[in-house]
């Protein structure tokens, strides 16, 4: 059982047991005054992850500049070397790693590909695992099989794939590659995930037949994230049409090769950004884009709800708090992965907020609703779950252990509400290693003022 120091309300993602470092408590650092920071943040998991697969699937060399280097990244960037892709590590100009030089070949299975906790990996590489000779075992950790699948198993099968998972609809299960894949139409539900609708964009091209998708559940969940598989795919000389609302369709042909420059991750900014917020001062991210499909973009729009001012400059963005933070009310459907972080807020707000459209993120790393639920309740707080989102009442918050669930963006949450609560102890700190290894080390120095 999990031990007494995470005995919380009711829900309890783990099982009977906790992870190997869940008795590891990360004391979140308090703010004692208004911050005043700029910082820059490595490149965003969504666009790299993307332009792996793509350049693993292209007929040319691609070049990625200033990509991210995490947990997810890496579990790709091992996939797709196991399938016969070379990908090669060169000295770049970011501050956050090398740049990464993708060479293609041809695609083998018989191999066993870890997908961790990422969504991109075990969503992605099974499409890309059809067009590879041989068998290709997927499985990842253990959360990863709660995760659903069920779209991907049988949207491949429809395509003409053979995949075999004793009845799951679930990892672990095995692709039979042939080679190839003949393609054509095919009808899913993505209610549940927009990545099973980006997996299919990215390899259409490569279809016998390309590809013709519909989506005919009721819901669309992270349309955004939509966008930006088709604008990478646009990028790449690949076009995809879309004669109606969730419909897509590729014609079969190349994928070029590119020199890709990465976006840092905009998702990523949101704890720093939020930060402003809860301590007061001012929070700088540079490196912004001017134009882009990322969802964390959104941020700009979001937090002046809750009360902040928002600067922009050419390259820049600048968060300031204001006198309080305000309770909303907000339909994130479009952006789900900046939820967690948007509730630390309400929970601190001056005012109740109603959060909806989010129920599809039940199904990410944990029940993220009865997590956020679960966590900021225990700490004193009045969070109720609605059938698709969380209503939330401030109340004032006590410290406490807050479990982060091996959930990155859970990490990061209780990291705010640190800001103002004294005494808010995380466990497994370092699941932030996901999409920002550096994350621990950039927060101290967020608090603490330091060059960041």
């Amino acid at each position: 059982m999990l031990i007494s120091r995470y005995s919380k309300p009711e829900f309890n993602p783990y099982g009977d047991t906790a992870p190997d470092d869940a008795a590891t408590l990360w004391p979140a650092p308090e703010a004692h005054g208004p911050l005043a920071a700029t910082l820059g943040l490595p490149g965003s998991k969504s666009l790299t992850n993307r332009e792996l697969v793509l350049s693993a699937l292209a007929d040319s060399p691609s070049l990625l500049r200033a990509p991210l280097h995490s947990r997810d990244s890496d579990l790709m960037v091992a996939a797709l070397r196991q399938l016969g892709t070379t990908i090669d590590a060169v000295p770049g100009e970011g501050a956050f790693g090398d740049d990464l030089r993708i060479t293609p070949g041809e695609l083998f299975g018989s191999t066993t590909i870890d997908c961790g906790l990422a969504g991109t990996v075990m969503r992605f590489l099974p499409v890309v695992a059809t067009l590879a000779l041989g068998p290709t075992t997927f499985d990842g950790d253990e959360g990863a099989r709660r995760r659903p699948m069920a779209t991907t198993v049988s949207s491949l099968r429809a395509l003409g794939a053979d995949v075999n998972d004793d009845g799951r609809m679930a990892l672990p299960f095995t692709v039979h590659g042939s080679g190839s894949l003949p393609g054509g139409e095919v009808t899913i539900d993505a209610g549940s995930s927009s990545q099973f609708v980006s997996a299919l964009l990215l390899a259409g091209a490569r279809f016998e037949k390309g590809l013709h998708l519909r989506h005919s559940g009721e819901r669309l969940p992270s349309l955004p994230h939509i966008d930006m598989t088709i604008a990478t795919l646009a990028g790449r000389g690949v076009t995809v049409e879309s004669p109606a609302l969730g419909e897509w369709m590729i014609s079969a042909g190349p994928i070029a090769g590119a020199e890709i420059d990465i976006e840092p991750d905009l998702s990523n900014a949101a704890p720093f950004l939020a930060a402003a917020l809860v301590a007061g001062g001012s929070v700088t991210i540079t490196g912004w884009p001017q134009r882009t499909t990322q969802v964390g973009a959104n941020l700009i729009d979001l937090l002046p709800r809750f009360g902040a001012t928002v600067t922009r400059t050419a390259d820049s963005v600048t968060v300031t708090g204001g006198e309080s933070i305000r309770g909303v009310t907000l339909d994130l459907s479009t952006g789900g992965e900046l939820v967690p972080n948007l509730v630390a807020l309400a929970a601190l707000a001056d005012s109740p907020s109603t959060i909806t459209g989010i129920g599809h993120i039940r199904h990410h790393e944990t029940d993220r609703l009865a997590a956020l639920a679960a966590e900021i309740n225990g700490l004193g707080g009045n969070v109720t779950e609605l059938e698709d989102g969380l209503q939330i009442e401030p109340r004032p918050l006590h410290g406490g252990p807050w479990r982060s669930y091996d959930d990155h963006r859970m990490a990061t949450t209780g990291a705010i509400i640190g800001l103002a609560v004294a005494g808010v102890e995380i466990e497994n700190i370092g699941t932030t290693a996901k999409t920002l290894p550096q994350f621990a080390d950039l927060w101290r120095a967020l608090v603490g003022e330091a060059a960041l």
